[in-house]
């Protein structure tokens, strides 16, 4: 007994311990690292992770840029491609959400708003500047040529005070989010990203590490990864994955099975390949995230994605 305590303790304390910054806390793909370490994942891959919360890509951004965690979920690629640009010293090492599915636009129910294309004169929310939902906005005004102000409103909780009391016209919001109060007739939806041709095969969210994070823990990254892909198997083929997922995040077993269902399929959430990379640079150059397109040399040096 007394040697099977020493090797477990012995395990614990060779653990590498990887800070995190997860988005969105409540999220489905903001949750994978906080369920991964539940169900002890992580720990088989000899890694504990330390978990913060974010309010969008565009902080996470600002925070790897600054070393202060060692991996960052969910940066939006464009504006990763123009910190990059910007000489910081960012990396990206996997793709995070591709396809864009996920996110919709809603309006309460008695709002004379019924689509994206009659938001003329409105206020769209996005969540941080840089974000992925940032870009969407951009180009719902670019692509249906709407006189309409964006308006940076934060985390999706925040965001649907604003929508209720009239702050804002247009909220954002991730699934599961807000999808119990449109099935109730509260809200309404009038868009989502995926309604873009130009977002739609994108990966438009990545994983990024500081370039020195990368160069001293590579291993420990490459063993990240394989945890997350294991992770996201686990919570795609469990229903014990399920059920811990409502109780991290207390949204209704309905609007997690809506949400599997219509929103984010598991090909979403895939790591090993960025999609849409020509498409994310001219974005970024469009909304001047980018003064011009990225090289191959430039990109080969910017997308570091383990081969493990």
């Amino acid at each position: 007994m007394s040697a099977l305590l020493s090797l477990g303790l012995a395990q614990a304390a060779v653990a590498e311990t990887l800070k995190i910054a997860s988005p969105q806390r409540g999220s489905w793909e903001g949750a994978i690292p906080e369920l991964g370490k539940q169900q002890g994942i992580f720990q088989k891959h000899g890694l504990d992770l330390d978990i913060v919360y974010t309010s969008g890509g565009g902080e996470t951004l600002q925070i790897v840029i600054g070393n202060s965690v060692d991996i960052g979920l969910s940066a939006g690629t464009s504006s990763v491609f123009g910190a990059y640009a910007k000489n910081a010293p960012v990396r990206i090492v996997a793709a995070s959400s591709t396809g864009s599915a996920e996110l919709f636009w809603y309006v309460v129910a008695k709002s004379s708003i019924k689509s994206m294309r009659e938001a003329n004169g409105a206020t769209l929310a996005y969540s941080t500047t840089g974000a992925s939902t940032h870009i969407a906005v951009m180009r719902f005004i670019k692509d249906y040529n709407l006189l309409a102000k964006p308006v940076a409103t934060g985390n999706p909780s925040a965001t649907f005070t604003q929508v209720l009391s009239g702050q804002v016209n247009v909220g954002w919001a991730v699934a599961p989010f807000a999808l119990d109060a449109l099935n109730q007739g509260q809200l309404r939806l009038v868009a989502r990203a995926s309604d873009l041709d130009a977002i739609r095969a994108q990966t438009i969210r990545v994983q990024i590490v500081n370039a020195q994070t990368l160069a001293a823990k590579q291993d420990a990254i490459s063993r990240y990864l394989r945890a997350y892909r294991e992770t996201v198997d686990w919570m795609y083929s469990s229903p014990d994955a399920i059920a811990r997922y409502i109780e991290f995040s207390k949204f209704s077993a309905h609007a997690v099975e809506q949400m599997l269902k219509d929103f984010i399929p598991k090909e979403s959430l895939q790591t090993t390949q960025i999609s849409g990379i020509k498409q994310g640079m001219d974005d970024a150059v469009q909304f001047k995230f980018l003064g011009a397109p990225l090289s191959e040399q430039q990109l080969a040096e910017l997308i570091q994605i383990p081969q493990n």
